[in-house]
């Protein structure tokens, strides 16, 4: 039940007797945006629940005839409290003078399926150029998007930012069409754990969101992400702050060991490492990559500890490190759109991401933030390093 302290005062009655009504307001009404359901209580709303839902089913069911927002899967078993917001935007389009990526038609990458899984590609000069150019448009897009992220927008508003701002780049926005996904850009609010489909849900006041961007510029691939707090609200919950800025540190404790010689098994013992520290468990699914003219060629990057990863970092490879970290349980599972991964215990996760060139001496982070990147850490709660 929420208290929707921001509403005005209701001059009805209550929805479920005959007192007067409060501001207290059915969340489930607003995700469906039926208005005027407000109850004089927390009990009152309880009582009267078995009767009122009904009022959400028939809002579904009219809004699938009519076109109006509803939720596509009304009898899946969501695991927390986001819901999708249909119906999805048309397809955005790519004019044919952007160089686009073999999929970009088919949907299917056959470049990459042909590729050896064992080999890893070592990149001359003119593709490190490549890379470096590409990785600097994609932080570009992301801090435009990332500038948009308020409460009261779409994640479909952001995906139309994103399409807007590769185009601008002369780009193409690499997740449009690959493996058949819908969208420019995937937009991971709460308990999603990756590859959320942008849609007409509007951003809460307490979301946490990430943003994962992807381009394809010249006939390379960059790849790169973060999570923002939504409003004042998700900057004064503790939770979200010990999540999002855990992954954010893991990242960069991976990041700092990347050199020559050091073996890819090792970014996930640092990772969950720390993970474990401060309190969360890391998503073993889902992984870095490598990443050129290829979207995710080899290597595989796990980022948990105890893994079988083989090879070391070599100069001239370049590949993703893309933690995610969940407050729950590690285990995952899809929504029935199978794009959308989402905990199984509907607890919130985490994740960001670079994409990363290793050089002879080091590493170079090509998707690094700048002064002006929105975002960016906020400090630790001191009892949060400690649990």
């Amino acid at each position: 039940m929420a208290d929707a302290a921001h509403v005005i005062a209701p001059s009805g009655g209550c929805n479920g007797c005959a007192n007067n009504a409060t501001t207290l307001q059915c969340p489930t009404c607003l995700k469906l945006s039926i208005k005027d359901s407000y109850f004089c209580s927390q009990d009152c709303f309880k009582r009267n629940w078995n009767e009122h839902k009904a009022l959400h089913k028939s809002t579904e069911d009219a809004s699938k005839t009519t076109g109006a927002l509803h939720n596509p899967f009304p009898d899946f078993q969501y695991t927390g409290s986001v819901r999708p917001v249909y119906p999805l935007s048309a397809r955005r389009t790519v004019p044919k003078s952007i160089r686009q990526p073999d999929y970009a038609d088919t949907g299917v990458p056959t470049s990459e399926r042909m590729l050896n899984r064992a080999k890893v590609d070592i990149l001359d000069k003119t593709a490190q150029q490549a890379m470096r150019k590409v990785c600097r448009l994609s932080r570009e897009v992301l801090d435009i998007v990332a500038a948009e992220v308020k409460p009261g927008v779409t994640t479909d508003y952001l995906d139309q930012v994103c399409h807007k701002a590769c185009l601008e780049r002369n780009s193409y926005p690499s997740p449009l069409n690959y493996r058949n996904f819908p969208k420019s850009l995937c937009t991971s609010p709460n308990e999603i754990v990756c590859h959320g489909i942008p849609d007409q849900r509007v951003l809460l006041d307490g979301d946490i969101l990430n943003l994962d961007v992807s381009i394809y510029h010249e006939g390379y691939h960059a790849d790169l992400n973060e999570t923002y707090y939504v409003g004042a609200k998700a900057k004064a919950d503790p939770d979200n702050i010990r999540l999002i800025e855990t992954t954010r540190e893991c990242l960069d404790a991976a990041i700092s060991i990347v050199k020559p010689g050091t073996p890819i098994r090792e970014f996930g013992e640092v990772i969950e490492k720390m993970a474990n520290e401060r309190g969360c468990s890391v998503v073993p699914t889902w992984g870095g990559h490598g990443i050129n003219t290829n979207f995710h060629p080899p290597p595989w990057i796990p980022h948990y500890a105890k893994n079988k990863a083989v090879g070391v970092c070599k100069a001239g490879m370049a590949f993703t490190i893309e933690p995610i970290l969940a407050l729950g349980k590690s285990k995952e599972m899809y929504w029935p759109d199978k794009w959308t991964n989402a905990t199984v215990d509907g607890k919130r996760t985490a994740q960001f991401e670079h994409t990363l060139l290793v050089t002879d001496y080091g590493v170079e982070v090509l998707t690094a933030r700048n002064e002006q990147s929105p975002g960016g850490p906020i400090p630790m709660p001191i009892a949060a390093t400690t649990r």
